[in-house]
């Protein structure tokens, strides 16, 4: 029996994606263990040094970034940024000295992974998607736990060390009130609202189709809540200003989700794993749009996981600028396919995930 409090350090991050998993696993943690102490490590440079803080837990930062696509200067220099990770990465386990660690993907989390386990320390992989990434497969065999949010994951871990959770969503996101989530956006109850959110740092394809349907959207009397991301925000302001009356709204970042989905009678999304977690929650009819811009095309099987059982719609990117707003549209004036669509995808929630995956991380250490 590892002694209380326990230490665990939660190494990840990169994306929204990867970053609020690892803060719901630490909130529950801490609500079970008011004393456990708790550290995250990420890469610097990335949004995690910012977000994690903001949530009130500690972060280090490690030089360490992937490798691209091409050939570049940077990927001659992966493997001495790895090696240098590994190396701090071991040195801050030393003086930490956890219990057990946890990795929920992204750059920081293989070099403290690869040290914990050298060491043998307890580690557990969380993995968002449907298609594992490779970080994740090769170090499979060396952790403890693998904790995933799809059924057949046997084909990429160790079937032993599967445990199906689903991916830790905020509970709360499903628990606004719609006449709350009008007034706070400052929408109208007559009429139909979309929800368009590309992610935690936005997507280029669902802001251009969006800013070329305002009229569309406008002359159909349905309002818009159009989370744009930063990079993109001061372009797509001004793209929606002269619309605002009509109620549609562009925000650079949504801070409460569980009101915008409240809000939406119809979502657009990207397919990552947080995203189409909280849509199967929520239980909201969605059309998704994956990213061609990820690892291994995830998103895409994220998102057929859904389609597969008439549980949303999909437009390719590649579509979307002349497909995705007559989808949504049609979507929008047809109440018996959203009801379908609703109905499907709440039965592929897992409310519970994020207890389900702490009750295998304590159970790990109590056996160390």
């Amino acid at each position: 029996m590892s002694p209380t409090p326990y230490r665990v350090i939660i190494s990840g991050g990169g994306t929204g994606g990867h970053i609020f998993p690892a803060v719901a696993i630490a909130n529950e943690l801490r609500r079970r263990q008011p004393e456990a102490e708790i550290l995250f490590v990420g890469a610097n440079g990335r949004m995690e040094m910012t977000r994690v803080p903001e949530a009130g837990y500690e972060i280090v930062g490690l030089d360490i970034s992937g490798l691209q696509r091409r050939l570049t200067p940077q990927n001659l220099l992966f493997p001495v940024r790895v090696f240098r990770s590994v190396r701090k990465a071991g040195k801050l386990l030393e003086s930490f000295r956890p219990d057990a660690v946890v990795g929920v993907g992204g750059y920081a989390s293989a070099p403290v992974l690869i040290a914990a386990t050298s060491r043998g320390i307890p580690a557990l992989i969380q993995e968002q998607n449907s298609y594992a990434g490779l970080v994740n497969k090769l170090l499979s065999r060396r952790v403890d736990r693998i904790c995933v949010a799809y059924e057949g994951m046997e084909k990429f871990f160790p079937a032993t060390k599967l445990v199906l959770t689903g991916n830790p969503v905020r509970t709360e996101i499903a628990g606004g009130s719609r006449t709350e989530a009008l007034q706070f956006f400052g929408l109208s109850p007559e009429k139909k609202t979309l929800l368009v959110v590309g992610g935690s740092l936005g997507a280029r394809t669902l802001n251009q189709a969006t800013a070329a349907a305002l009229s569309r959207l406008q002359e159909a009397g349905v309002q818009l809540i159009w989370q744009t991301g930063k990079l993109y925000y001061p372009e797509a302001q001004q793209q929606a200003a002269s619309y605002a009356e009509a109620g549609l709204k562009a925000l650079e970042f949504v801070k409460r989700m569980d009101l915008a989905y409240a809000a939406a009678d119809v979502v657009i999304s990207r397919a990552g794993a947080l995203s189409v977690s909280e849509l199967c929650l929520t239980g909201k009819p969605s059309i998704l749009v994956p990213s061609p811009n990820v690892a291994e095309d995830h998103q895409t099987k994220n998102a057929l996981a859904l389609v597969q059982r008439n549980a949303a719609l999909l437009v390719t990117d590649a579509e979307a600028p002349t497909k995705l707003y007559d989808q949504a549209l049609a979507l929008l004036a047809d109440p018996s396919q959203q009801q379908q669509l609703s109905q499907n995808v709440r039965c592929l929630a897992h409310p519970d995930a994020t207890t389900a995956i702490v009750d295998e991380l304590l159970a790990l250490m109590d056996r160390a």
